[in-house]
């Protein structure tokens, strides 16, 4: 089924309330825009075991789009090669949204660039193997479209402007092989690509990791993701940095911070399983915190 998103006029009402009851609480908002590429027309995960949906389920997987016609995994769509005309397609979508979202009044917007999604596969030499301008070996070639995309959006909104990336495929192996080749997607080229968003005048980096490589194997541990946006910040110290992934314990993410290992923390995940769990760190912190103008009366 295809999910709720800003890609017609009539989305706008809805979240324009949305984040006016946002505002009135005294809090900022913000969106994530995204093209899933070759993760598209799949079944929601909590219906049941993920895979394509047909088009009497909703979906449309003939219509898929990727940089090379690479599926994800067995029971994902085949993609289509996206032609010139394709990827002019996405990024006047994206742009589009953009509009919709100055009218909605998010405070910022975050570029979701990461997990496998069309960004993502773009620059990934596992998901990207064309032999155009738009890919192959050349780092160049595989960032052209995602920073073609970036710089839209830029010129298209004068607020904060994020951009999630994954800085690295996890998949076996190094990031580039012995006979000079790059064999995957992982931090050395991560680097370059964000000097090169930086250049384009994004406002921060949001640092993930994964979801472009099926067999990827992830040492999933707290803040496993970190040491990725440790070396983008001392890489580029100018460009505020988030780090994100199993970050549970406050005092551990505080450390984070103080270290200048990110400049701010994205939560996920913990915030599904505990939607209160700011406030609880706050107290554990000994941090003075706003709480919702109803709740207000408990502090």
């Amino acid at each position: 089924m295809k999910p709720k998103g800003i890609w017609k006029d009539s989305q706008i009402a809805p979240l324009k309330r949305i984040v006016e009851f946002c505002h009135s609480q005294g809090t900022k908002v913000g969106i994530q825009l995204a093209h899933a590429g070759r993760k598209a027309s799949l079944l929601a995960p909590w219906i049941g075991p993920v895979r394509a949906a047909a088009v009497d389920e909703g979906g449309w997987p003939d219509e898929v789009y990727a940089p090379s016609p690479i599926s994800y995994a067995n029971d994902y769509p085949l993609p289509k090669e996206a032609s010139e005309e394709d990827m002019q397609r996405v990024e006047d979508a994206f742009a589009d949204a953009i509009v919709r979202c100055e009218k909605v009044g998010f405070d910022f917007i975050e570029i979701h660039g990461a997990h496998g999604y069309l960004l993502h596969s773009f620059v990934s030499p596992l998901s990207n193997v064309r032999n155009d301008i738009y890919g192959g070996q050349p780092l160049e070639n595989r960032l052209r479209f995602p920073l073609r995309v970036v710089q839209r959006c830029r010129a298209a909104w004068s607020k904060p402007l994020f951009v999630r990336i994954s800085a690295s495929d996890w998949a076996e192996g190094p990031e580039k092989g012995e006979d000079g080749n790059w064999a995957q997607w992982g931090i050395e080229q991560s680097t370059v690509y964000v000097g090169e968003m930086l250049k384009l005048g994004i406002d921060l980096v949001d640092c993930s990791s994964g979801g472009n490589w099926a067999k990827q194997k992830i040492p999933y541990e707290h803040g496993y993701q970190v040491p990725f946006a440790e070396a983008l910040k001392k890489a580029h110290p100018s460009l505020p940095i988030g780090a994100v992934g199993l970050l549970t314990d406050p005092s551990l993410v505080e450390r984070y911070l103080r270290d200048g290992k990110a400049d701010v923390v994205f939560l996920g995940r913990e915030l599904l399983r505990n939607p209160h769990w700011p406030l609880a760190a706050a107290k554990a912190l000994g941090t003075p915190v706003k709480a919702a103008n109803q709740y207000e009366r408990a502090w």
